[in-house]
């Protein structure tokens, strides 16, 4: 590594990697309690007439909505054509009540028995698509079953993913956002926005 070593004991140091480093300013971080979160849901379905049914159900389990996108068709990719058909719709859903962070895997695994309750395809998959997150400071969180390199575990079979982050104000996405998050991002920066109200009120 072309750094010097020194021994001390077993210890070697590389002694290189420690320079410019003042340990005098260094302090121990402290465990804060976070904010509450502003849960939102992207929903998949056949159609608006089915946007609207999952709609009502999420408000029923989850309370008022205070932010709901245009519903539009789903064109950006077709990951969901196999199981659940052509023809699908998008919507975006921001829920009014905050919640804790650590709520969303019970979130998820709702959605999941919800989407089961809503009906299944004759050919066996899924009708509706429902994908639970939240807003957090400076980020857009999303749930999901599946493990991947950018996502972290949290529990019960849940899964944790920063879609979109902060940056200069505005949502921006990553290498691996989903490309309707990424075009919705307008949508979710308001919604941000009104968050960031909230929590500012609640803190006063």
């Amino acid at each position: 590594m072309g750094s010097a070593l020194r021994e001390s004991g077993e210890r070697k140091l590389l002694i290189d990697d420690f320079k410019g480093i003042d340990y005098s300013q260094t302090i121990m971080g402290k465990i804060r309690t976070v904010p509450p979160v502003k849960p939102l849901a992207g929903i998949l379905a056949p159609g608006e007439a089915w946007l609207a049914r999952v709609r009502a159900r999420l408000e029923s389990e989850w309370g008022p909505l205070t932010a709901v996108s245009e519903p539009g068709p789903f064109l950006q990719t077709d990951y969901y054509t196999r199981e659940m058909g052509a023809g699908l719709w998008r919507q975006f859903l921001v829920f009014h009540r905050l919640c804790a962070a650590e709520e969303l895997p019970d979130r998820k695994r709702a959605a999941n028995v919800w989407e089961a309750e809503l009906g299944s395809r004759p050919e066996g998959g899924r009708l509706v698509n429902i994908d639970p997150g939240y807003l957090a400071p400076g980020k857009l969180v999303l749930a999901s079953t599946k493990d991947h390199e950018q996502r972290i575990y949290l529990r019960d079979g849940i899964f944790a993913e920063v879609t979109l982050h902060i940056r200069g104000g505005k949502f921006c996405r990553w290498d691996w956002t989903y490309p309707d998050y990424a075009q919705a991002s307008p949508f979710f920066d308001l919604a941000y926005q009104g968050y960031l109200q909230e929590i500012k009120q609640g803190a006063s």
